[in-house]
């Protein structure tokens, strides 16, 4: 826990499952109100707030999609009409793979969507939520492991906005500086995720998980313990950096 975070307030985008619900559980442990956002897992989201909410915190599920600008606007008017204002912490979260496609294989329509999910989303959800920003407040992006190796095959498209986002984590960091808001992300590696679920097949998981140094997959807790690092003051002289969070399978 954190004592620093006490009586803020955090969007988490994609906080129904898997990471995002652990980010969303972690910032509340800590005594943080959280929004969090879901597209189409509505029992998920409502599960991480309820959690939360008997444990004694604040919480709220809002449904948006955050590739559109008009319901990303709508998702932060209601997390700062239900949890107050201004808006203290960001976790752009949301993200996926949708398939794995060759190059050859990929229509512009399926680049396009791949890019709209990890990308536009992080760029629709930090422009509409400056204005409400608390001066000194803290964004945390989440980028991969994909974006430093490239990812598994299949992949290239969401390498490519992966790593577009830790670009833009940087110089994010840098142009909101004036501000004192901190922008850093962390680049999870394998870790055990519906993600991998659906697009990693067993045996790969297994072998990529005795090559760590650690000598398993990752949870998502592990992504969500350096989150609230980053979002809280103890990591108050980091800034536009990435946390590599893969277990020792490659180095930076």
């Amino acid at each position: 826990m954190y004592d620093d975070l006490k009586g803020k307030v955090a969007l988490v985008t994609g906080g129904g499952r898997d990471i995002g619900q652990a980010i969303a559980r972690k910032l509340a442990e800590s005594g943080v109100a959280v929004a969090v956002n879901y597209r189409s897992s509505a029992k998920e989201a409502e599960a991480t707030v309820a959690a939360i909410v008997e444990r004694g915190g604040r919480a709220v599920a809002i449904q948006a999609d955050v590739t559109r600008a008009a319901e990303v606007e709508r998702l932060v008017a209601e997390t700062a009409g239900a949890l107050g204002d201004p808006i203290h912490i960001l976790v752009n979260n949301a993200g996926g793979l949708l398939a794995r496609k060759k190059v050859a294989e990929m229509d512009e329509a399926f680049w396009d969507a791949v890019m709209a999910v990890n990308l536009k989303s992080v760029f629709l959800a930090t422009r509409a939520i400056l204005p409400r920003m608390a001066d000194g407040g803290v964004i945390v992006n989440l980028s991969s492991l994909a974006a430093r190796d490239g990812g598994g095959g299949g992949s290239v498209a969401y390498a490519a906005s992966k790593g577009a986002v830790l670009t833009m984590t940087r110089g994010l960091a840098k142009e909101l500086s004036p501000r004192g808001v901190r922008v850093n992300c962390v680049s999870p590696g394998l870790i055990n995720t519906t993600f991998h679920d659906t697009f990693t097949p067993d045996a790969v998981r297994k072998n990529v998980a005795g090559k760590t140094a650690a000598g398993r997959e990752g949870e998502s807790a592990d992504v969500a313990n350096a989150v609230v690092f980053l979002a809280s003051e103890a990591s108050a002289y980091i800034n536009g950096e990435s946390v590599e969070i893969n277990g020792g399978l490659y180095f930076t």
